[in-house]
C-alpha cells in the first residue's frame, strides 16, 4: 500500500503511551495503534507491509488510517476497529492485495492517549504459506476451493474454483452465499436457499459439512454444474465460533449425466422386459439354470424343483432336445450368443414354436457374469410368414395387372398424343424439346425428329409477328420453367418451318420431379387461323348489324316524326266534319265520325311510343349519379291523379343510387308504377311497393303489385314491341312500354324480368348499375 500522509520518524514514539512500547516495536508481524480521529501510528512491519517508506524504528505516523488499505479492505476493517474503540476484541479476514493470502486482522482495545481519547490495536497476521500450499495441492486434484470470511464473503479462490464456477477471481471476490445469482438447486430441483449453504451451515455449527450436492447455474457458459460440497469451519484458539470457513467442492456433473443415463437405461430396460410378451431368464456362467425364473414358471407350469439344472429340457420337445443342449453347450463352451428354433410345452400341455436367444454378460475383467436369454412364441411369426408369402404372391399378381395397366394406359397415352388435334411437346428445364405429337409437327412445318433435341424458342418463337426479335426472358414459356407458374396465352405465333407466322393459343403447364421442383413444362398449342378468320368475320357481321340497327332507329325516328303531319291533318279535318255535320246526318254518320276521331287518337298515341322507343339511348349525355329515392318521389307525382282517382298506394324504400341517365329511368319506374296501377284486380284497392338491394356491383330493384297477376307463358312476350295481352277496351295502351321499359335497362347494362301468377300480383325485377361512392 503507499502511504498517502508522511511517515517521517517520530520524535517521540507513538508507542510510547501503550503497554509494552518497545515488545509492540519489535513484533514481526504488522501492528498498528489508531486513534479515534483516525490518526495511525505503524510499527516497522507495518511500515513495510502498507508503505513504500523505509521502516523507522520508531515507527510511522500517518493522519487517516484508510488510506493505507484499499476502500473494500477499509470497509471490512471498519466494523472491528469501531468495536476495539469501544473496548471489544473483534477479528477479520482480508486479502490485502490481490492475489496475496488471506491475512487475518485481530482489533483489541488499547489504553488511552494522552488526552484520554480512546484508541485500538491491530495486528495483521497473514496465514498465507500453509494455505497457499492446500490451494495449490487441491487445484492439482482439479478440485475447487474458497476462503470465506465469517459472513460468508469469499476472500481467496484458487483456479480451479474459477473454472468450476465460470466466474473470475475479481467477480468471486466478496461474493457471499446469500448472493441470488448463484442460482443454487437441490438434486430434485428445488431452490438451494443461502442460508442452508455448506458454508453458512459450517460457520453456523462449528461442524464440517461434508459431500452436499449441489446444483449451479453458471452466466457466462449459460449451463449448470453439479458440484459436491465440503464446507470446513475454522475457529482460532480461544475463539467460540468460526472465523473462517474453507469451501471444497468438485465439479461431478459428467458423472451425474452419466448416472442419469445409466437409470433411464435401467428403467427403459426393465419396462420393456415388464411390456414384452417374451420369457426373460437368465442363466448362471458356467449355464446352470437356478431359481428364480418367473417368465419360465408362468409359461411352462414347472416349478423352481423341477426346472433347476437340466430339469428345463423336459419342457423342451423330445425331438429337439439333443440340437437344444447341443447348441447350449457350444455357447457356454465359446462364449458366444445362443440361438436356437425348438418346441416347448405350456403349462396346458401345448407345444408352441420358440426361438431361444441369449447372450453373455461381460464384467469389467472381461468374465462372464451372467447370461441373459428369451424364448420368442414364434406362431405369429409363422402365421405373419404365411401371411407374407401370400401376400407376396397377391402383390406379385397386382403388380403385374398393374403392369398390364399401365402398358394400356401408355398406349393409349400414345394414341392420344398421335390422334390429338392440338399440338403438345414437352420441355426440359434448359427449354429443349423432350417430345412432341404429330400435330405439333405438321402445324409448325417439322418432322417429330427434327424438334426433339433442340431449343423450342430458338426454333419456333424466336420472333414476334411484326418480326421484331422475341426475347427468351420475356416468353411466357421460358418464364413458367423458370417460376412454376401455369400461363394462358391467347394471341401469339409460332414461326412455320418454311418461315410464315402461324398465329397460335397455347396453355404452359409447370412438371415436377419427385421432390417437387419445376423440371420442365408442357405446352398444347392450337393453331388459331381458322378462329381469327372466323372472328374477323364476326366483327364484320356485329358491324353491319350495328349499322343495320342504327339505320332502323333512325328510319323508325323519321317515320314517326314525318307521320305525324299527315294524322294532324286527318284530325283536324276530322275535328271539323264532327263539329260542323254531327247530328244533321243520320246515326250511323255519327257513328263512323266517332270511329274516325278514335283511330287517330291512337294512331297519335302509337306514333308518340314509337318515337319515345326509337329516341331511348340516343342522347349522347353522359350517365350520373342518381339517387332511387328522388326519382321515386318524381315518379309518385306523375302517377299522382291515377292514385287519387283508383284510391292506390305507393310505398318505396330505395336507399340506394345507381349510375344512369335520370330522364330515362324516371320513364322507366313511371312504367312500371302505372302498370302495377292500370291492371288492378277488381276485389281490392290497387297497391304498388318498389325495394332496392345491392347486389355486387348492381342494384337489385323489385316493383311488387297486387293486380291481376300474368301467366307464365306470357313473362317473356310481355317485353317485346307491340304485345297486348288484353283487349284495348278493357285496358287501354299499345303494347309498348314494357318494350320501352327493357330497352332502358337493356342500355343502362342491366337486365329485367318478371314473377307471376295469375291473381297473385307480379314482381319485375330489374338490375341497374351501382354509383360511385364519390
Amino acid at each position: 500500500m503507499t502511504d498517502q500522509s508522511d511517515s517521517r520518524p517520530l520524535t517521540r514514539p507513538g508507542f510510547s503511551g501503550a503497554d509494552a512500547p518497545a515488545l509492540l516495536l519489535a513484533l514481526p508481524d504488522p501492528l498498528l495503534l489508531i486513534a479515534a480521529d483516525g490518526t495511525a501510528y505503524l510499527n516497522p512491519a507495518a511500515q513495510t507491509a502498507l508503505t513504500d517508506a523505509a521502516p523507522q524504528p520508531g515507527g510511522g505516523r500517518v493522519t487517516v488510517w484508510t488510506a493505507l488499505f484499499t476502500p473494500e479492505v477499509a470497509g471490512v476493517l471498519r466494523g472491528p476497529l469501531e468495536a476495539a474503540l469501544e473496548g471489544q476484541t473483534a477479528r477479520a479476514s482480508v486479502v490485502l492485495r490481490p492475489g496475496g493470502p488471506v491475512t487475518l486482522v485481530t482489533a483489541a482495545p488499547a489504553a488511552p492517549g494522552p488526552d484520554g481519547e480512546a484508541r485500538a490495536l491491530l495486528h495483521l497476521r497473514e496465514t498465507g504459506a500453509p494455505l497457499s500450499v492446500a490451494l495449490d495441492f487441491m487445484d492439482g486434484l482439479g478440485l475447487g476451493v474458497a476462503v470465506q470470511g465469517h459472513d460468508s464473503r469469499i476472500l481467496q479462490v484458487n483456479p480451479s474454483a474459477t473454472r468450476i464456477l465460470g466466474l473470475s477471481e475479481a467477480q468471486l471476490s466478496g461474493r457471499d452465499s446469500l448472493d441470488p445469482r448463484w442460482r443454487a438447486i437441490h438434486p430434485d430441483g428445488l431452490p438451494f436457499p443461502g442460508d442452508t449453504h455448506p458454508s453458512n451451515a459450517a460457520l453456523r455449527s462449528g461442524q464440517t459439512i461434508r459431500d452436499v450436492p449441489m446444483g449451479i447455474y453458471r452466466p457466462e457458459p449459460g449451463d449448470w454444474r453439479w458440484l459436491h460440497v465440503t464446507a470446513i469451519p475454522h475457529t482460532l484458539p480461544g475463539q467460540d465460533t468460526p472465523e473462517q470457513v474453507t469451501t471444497v467442492f468438485a465439479d461431478v456433473t459428467d458423472r451425474y449425466r452419466m448416472e442419469a443415463d445409466l437409470r433411464g437405461s435401467e428403467q427403459r430396460f426393465r419396462s420393456l422386459v415388464e411390456a414384452t410378451t417374451q420369457i426373460v431368464w437368465d442363466a448362471h456362467p458356467d449355464g446352470t439354470f437356478l431359481p428364480p425364473q418367473p417368465g419360465w414358471e408362468a409359461f411352462t407350469g414347472q416349478s423352481e424343483a423341477s426346472y433347476s439344472y437340466a430339469g428345463w429340457l423336459n419342457a423342451v420337445h423330445p425331438e429337439d432336445r439333443a440340437r437344444t443342449i447341443e447348441c447350449w453347450q457350444r455357447a457356454t463352451l465359446t462364449r458366444q450368443p445362443y440361438l436356437v428354433e425348438h418346441r416347448l410345452r405350456r403349462a396346458d400341455g401345448t407345444y408352441v414354436p420358440m426361438q431361444a436367444r441369449a447372450v453373455p454378460v461381460i464384467d469389467d475383467g472381461g468374465q462372464i457374469r451372467e447370461w441373459v436369454g428369451t424364448h420368442t412364441d414364434m406362431s405369429d411369426v409363422r402365421e405373419a410368414q404365411q401371411a407374407l408369402i401370400d401376400l407376396n404372391a397377391d402383390l406379385e399378381r397386382r403388380v403385374q395387372a398393374r403392369t398390364l395397366d399401365l402398358a394400356n394406359v401408355t398406349r393409349f397415352s400414345t394414341l392420344l398424343l398421335t390422334a390429338a388435334g392440338e399440338g403438345i411437346f414437352g420441355l426440359d428445364l434448359r427449354g429443349v424439346t423432350t417430345f412432341a405429337n404429330p400435330a405439333a409437327a405438321r402445324m409448325l412445318g417439322y418432322s417429330v425428329e427434327r424438334m426433339i433435341g433442340h431449343s423450342q424458342h430458338e426454333l419456333v418463337h424466336h420472333h414476334h409477328a411484326d418480326g421484331r426479335e422475341y426475347p427468351l426472358h420475356d416468353c411466357p414459356i421460358h418464364q413458367t420453367i423458370q417460376d412454376g407458374q401455369t400461363r394462358r396465352v391467347d394471341h401469339d405465333v409460332m414461326w412455320h418451318a418454311q418461315g410464315y407466322p402461324v398465329p397460335v393459343a397455347y396453355v404452359v403447364t409447370p412438371t415436377h420431379d419427385e421432390a417437387g421442383a419445376v423440371s420442365g413444362a408442357v405446352v398444347m398449342v392450337q393453331d388459331t387461323t381458322e378462329r381469327e378468320r372466323a372472328q374477323a368475320q364476326l366483327r364484320d357481321v356485329i358491324e353491319n348489324l350495328e349499322r343495320s340497327n342504327q339505320d332502323l332507329e333512325q328510319f323508325a325516328y323519321v317515320a314517326s316524326h314525318d307521320l305525324q303531319e299527315p294524322l294532324r291533318t286527318v284530325g283536324s279535318y276530322t275535328e271539323l266534319l264532327v263539329r260542323r255535320y254531327q247530328g244533321q246526318l243520320d246515326p250511323r254518320a255519327d257513328q263512323y265520325l266517332h270511329y274516325m276521331q278514335d283511330a287517330v287518337t291512337r294512331m297519335r298515341s302509337l306514333i308518340q311510343d314509337l318515337l319515345g322507343f326509337a329516341r331511348v339511348g340516343r342522347q349522347e349525355t353522359p350517365l350520373e349519379r342518381t339517387d332511387l329515392g328522388g326519382l321515386l318521389r318524381a315518379a309518385e307525382q306523375n302517377v299522382r291523379a291515377t292514385l287519387e282517382q283508383g284510391g292506390g298506394t305507393l310505398e318505396w324504400h330505395t336507399p340506394h343510387a345507381v349510375l344512369g341517365r335520370p330522364s330515362l329511368l324516371l320513364q322507366l319506374l313511371t312504367n312500371l308504377i302505372s302498370n302495377g296501377l292500370k291492371f288492378r284486380a277488381e276485389d281490392r284497392l290497387p297497391r304498388v311497393q318498389v325495394r332496392s338491394e345491392l347486389d355486387g356491383e348492381f342494384v337489385h330493384i323489385t316493383v311488387q303489385d297486387n293486380g291481376i297477376g300474368i301467366a307464365p307463358e306470357y313473362h317473356t312476350r310481355v317485353f317485346d314491341i307491340f304485345q297486348r295481352l288484353h283487349l284495348r277496351e278493357t285496358f287501354a295502351g299499345n303494347g309498348m312500354g314494357l318494350a320501352i321499359c327493357r330497352k332502358i335497362v337493356e342500355f343502362h347494362g342491366g337486365r329485367i324480368w318478371l314473377e307471376s301468377l295469375p291473381g297473385q300480383g307480379s314482381t319485375f325485377h330489374l338490375t341497374l348499375p351501382v354509383a360511385p361512392t364519390s
